[in-house]
């Protein structure tokens, strides 16, 4: 089957030579009067004017792309999708000044979370992760990366994992797996912090591993979470068990995550609120990705965001996600996280459509056959009801979402899910 949208206003294609980074992640290739032509799965053809009228057969499904806007599909690489239950309980305190660290002492935080989680029937996590997935898909993502974290033992991180795999199948949203495990350390452990890392390392990261449940490790390296030393030895050992690395680096204090992040050659740092004048220049130099939370600081009321806009002018390549969790940042919008990224650290939307495709989709992983519209790439797409990019952004609060094209049809329309989608 060939699908071809004509006559688009604007087809951001976000085309490159890998990693968008400096003055490269202002450039989106922007084409104007523009088309794509999709065989079966992939993209066949792009440009601008009238030349996709020889593509048309009697079996082609024709879309008219005046007056929208189409990009590549929304990666949203940092997400912790699968968890149960909600923290709406938090809010008084977060009004209260109560701090993220304080809320996770007091057993909050994380920690409610993981029991609600621990609690939950596989059946039962899917289908309240399932939901989540919906609305992501709604609003444009059509690729995430899903984070466990919410088990902090062995049987209930494998089960995320094996949850975030059960998701991948059966939903349109391809789900890349990160194993967490060194996301708090759990009640059970808090006398013992050696002898929770040591089941991390000796126990489920090689299972983990071995199974093929998650491609990447990543570690909340925070004050009061887990110190440089342990993280790295954490990553260290996921590292050797062939699982690629990402850190939560510098959220609330900089204690050195950017920079460790540098030494180890992540893929990513993430968070990276507090990073320092040299962690971003070791990030930089080892092209480690910076993935911003912009959201998380928006509702976490830190009156601070990341600084973006120094980090891409210092030659670090950015990648935008919603850290979409019950805690700190209860969406799954990336179109809210663009609108923030813009006021909240000073983005241009170009570098902000390349942050949540092109370098969110090589912060996962998947450069080399998703985040950009070029030929031969899957066919994954949005076409929004937005007559420029610019308006996109400005135009904030909505769902812009006309169609999303996964896997080269149809699978959102008139703001609604194609059943057939479904596995």
């Amino acid at each position: 089957m060939r699908l071809i949208i004509k006559k688009i206003s604007n087809l951001v294609t976000c085309a490159g030579k890998g990693i968008k980074k400096g003055k490269e992640q202002r450039d989106a290739k922007i084409i104007e009067n523009g088309y794509v032509i999709v065989n079966d799965d992939i993209i066949e053809e792009l440009g601008s004017g009238d030349d996709y009228k020889k593509f048309i057969d009697k079996n082609t499904i024709l879309i008219d792309g005046a007056g929208k806007t189409v990009t590549p599909g929304l990666v949203d690489p940092h997400t912790h999708v699968v968890y149960a239950g909600s923290r709406e309980n938090e809010l008084p305190l977060k009004l209260n000044k109560v701090s993220y660290i304080d809320i996770l002492k007091a057993g909050g935080g994380i920690l409610s979370t993981v029991e609600n989680t621990r609690k939950a029937a596989d059946a039962d996590l899917f289908n309240e992760s399932k939901k989540r997935l919906d609305t992501m898909l709604l609003h444009g993502t059509t690729t995430i990366e899903s984070k466990s974290g919410y088990g902090l033992n062995f049987k209930d991180e494998v089960k995320i994992l094996e949850v975030n795999r059960m998701l991948s199948s059966k939903h349109p949203i391809d789900v890349v797996s990160t194993y967490l495990g060194a996301h708090a350390v759990p009640l059970e452990f808090k006398d013992d912090r050696e002898g929770y890392i040591n089941l991390m390392i000796n126990k489920v990261i090689p299972y983990v591993a071995e199974k093929k449940l998650a491609e990447f490790i990543d570690c909340f390296l925070e004050e009061g979470v887990f110190s440089l030393d342990e993280a790295e030895r954490i990553l260290k050992r996921g590292r050797d068990c062939g699982l690629k690395l990402k850190v939560h680096a510098d959220e609330i204090v900089s204690i050195k995550g950017a920079e460790l992040s540098g030494k180890l050659k992540a893929t990513s740092a993430e968070h990276l609120v507090a990073i320092s004048e040299a962690g971003i220049r070791e990030m930089a130099e080892n092209n480690v990705i910076a993935v911003l939370l912009p959201s998380t600081s928006f509702y976490l009321m830190l009156n601070k965001f990341a600084p973006g806009r120094k980090m891409i002018d210092e030659n670090l390549a950015v990648a935008l996600a919603t850290d979409c969790n019950p805690g700190t940042s209860p969406t799954e919008n990336l179109q809210n996280v663009m609108t923030y990224a813009c006021f909240g650290m000073g983005l241009l939307p170009e570098e902000i459509i390349n942050a949540v495709t092109i370098n969110a989709a090589y912060a996962i992983g998947r450069g080399d056959s998703i985040g950009s519209i070029e030929n031969g790439k899957k066919a994954d797409l949005v076409i929004f009801n937005s007559k420029n990019l610019n308006y996109l952004i400005y135009h904030f609060g909505v769902n812009a979402v006309d169609k999303v094209i996964k896997n080269g049809k149809i699978a959102v329309e008139n703001s609604k899910i194609k059943e057939k989608f479904y596995a």
